[in-house]
């Protein structure tokens, strides 16, 4: 592709984004929860799209598309186990959303270090999601480097690629906090679904249509349609990647945090719904550009470049395949802010705001800011290392996190958990998933995901039952959907 034109595309692209996150710096930027929940007055419509573009990053059209391409149809499965998690945002939504607003709680961690009345829980939370969500982060910023490697063929390389996702990640994060995010995530949401769903069309019908198109998957790479077609999807490989996948809404701070966002109850459902039809939509787009790539271009040697190789093949107009390389590369971009707000508002409330003598929200807002850019000097020292199939690198930073969710699910649902179970189950679990990820041991042939979660549960519920569970939040949080109805 016209390395020219890729470049004018960037460089519109940042003039358009760039406007819209100085124009939302109009909205509430007081405080914590201004500057990191928008002031929890975020509509449903809004949240639902800027809640797909940070779920839906890189790891889609280029992960998901790779995914597809190395393993076949697996990976749909892969996803729509995904989807089936989602689930849980119905379970747990409202009521990170009532105890939110009753309590004013910013971050997922300090939510769970109230009701557990620890602040060493709530620090514990927070270090574990700095420690495997920047290398998450670096693989969006891997996602972009080799976009604009492969569309251009290396015209543009790799560390360029990086560097200038990660200067308007900040720039994103610095311009209005969730508020600029939020509303670049919008517009990229938008345009992401629109670009991609035209060039998938446009590829099945430049390979003959959709009877001629699964008829040479057939024919030519029939394992590819079935499960686990070449190998690559065996049962303990499709457990290990799927389990992590189906906790991602409540795991990863990035997206539970946002459930304190929305203004109301029915707006946290619009934005349920809203990202499930987007959802549903884009997942099937991404797997059909993996199948397409897979017929246009068998031999890749990375299946991460499966996208940019079609985006620069003849079958997609040039300046449509530059729309959609801006779509994907906005969309990672849109995740990457999205951590780095997150985990900054983790750090400034659970970490250094954790003291006895608690820094005020000013101080708190200030640290925050400045953590900003050393998260994504971290990330971009990771992305560096060009580690290959984001899909899987994707997964392993989410086998880390699962660690958090027995606490979850003790925070509502149990009362006999402790602050001891939690602060046992999050730092032992993280330990042994890196363990097994550094090492690429697999006792019994189990992922380090699916051993995060059984150790770490065993412990939350062990360690619980041997120590004093604290009641003053305990009754609060398990009936505070029941309380609200019966209030309403």
């Amino acid at each position: 592709m016209n390395t020219s034109l890729v470049v004018w595309g960037i460089i519109i692209y940042i003039v358009i984004a760039i406007s819209i996150a100085l124009l939302s710096r109009r909205g509430d930027r007081e405080g914590m929860a201004g500057y990191y929940l928008g002031g929890r007055k975020m509509n449903g419509i809004l949240s639902a799209l800027s809640y797909s573009a940070t779920t839906y990053s890189a790891f889609m059209m280029v992960g998901l598309a790779g995914l597809t391409y190395q393993g076949g149809v697996g990976a749909l499965g892969f996803e729509i186990v995904y989807f089936a998690g989602v689930s849980l945002i119905a379970l747990f939504g409202p009521r990170f959303w009532l105890v939110g607003k009753k309590y004013g709680y910013v971050t997922p961690s300090e939510m769970i270090g109230d009701r557990f009345q620890s602040k060493k829980a709530a620090s514990a939370i927070a270090l574990v999601s700095c420690l495997f969500l920047i290398p998450y982060s670096a693989v969006q910023l891997a996602g972009v480097g080799y976009l604009l490697q492969g569309i251009t063929n290396n015209a543009i390389p790799f560390t360029t690629g990086v560097i200038i996702a990660t200067v308007l990640a900040v720039f994103f994060s610095y311009a209005a906090g969730i508020r600029s995010v939020v509303w670049t995530d919008a517009l990229q949401a938008i345009f992401m679904i629109i670009t991609s769903t035209i060039v998938v069309l446009l590829l099945i019908n430049g390979l003959g249509g959709f009877g001629q198109f699964f008829d040479n998957l057939k024919t030519d790479h029939s394992g590819s349609l079935s499960v686990p077609g070449n190998g690559y999807f065996s049962f303990l490989t499709f457990l290990g990647m799927t389990l992590p996948w189906f906790f991602f809404s409540l795991s990863n701070p990035q997206v539970s945090q946002r459930m304190f966002m929305p203004s109301s109850l029915k707006g946290l459902r619009q934005m349920l719904i809203g990202f499930l039809i987007f959802g549903f939509v884009y997942t099937f787009v991404s797997v059909l550009w993996g199948f397409s790539a897979l017929q246009l271009f068998p031999n890749l040697e990375t299946a991460d470049l499966a996208t940019p190789q079609l985006l620069s093949s003849d079958l997609v107009p040039p300046v449509l395949g530059v729309i959609v390389m801006i779509g994907i590369m906005a969309a990672a971009i849109s995740t990457i802010d999205s951590i780095m707000l997150t985990l900054s508002s983790m750090f400034a409330r659970d970490v250094y705001g954790n003291k006895k003598d608690r820094p005020s929200d000013e101080k708190q807002l200030k640290i925050g800011k400045i953590v900003i850019p050393v998260i994504a000097i971290l990330a971009y020292g990771f992305a560096e290392l060009e580690l290959n199939l984001i899909a899987v690198l994707s997964v392993a930073a989410s086998s880390g996190l699962i660690v958090s969710v027995p606490a979850f699910f003790g925070t509502f649902f149990w009362k006999k958990g402790t602050a001891a179970g939690v602060i046992s189950s999050v730092s032992i679990g993280a330990l042994i998933v890196l363990v097994l990820e550094f090492t690429g041991t697999k006792p019994f042939g189990l992922a380090s995901g699916i051993w995060g979660l059984l150790i770490s549960t065993v412990l939350f519920i062990g360690v619980s039952l041997a120590t004093k569970a604290p009641e003053e939040k305990a009754h609060a949080f398990i009936h505070i959907l029941k309380e609200s109805k019966q209030k309403s």
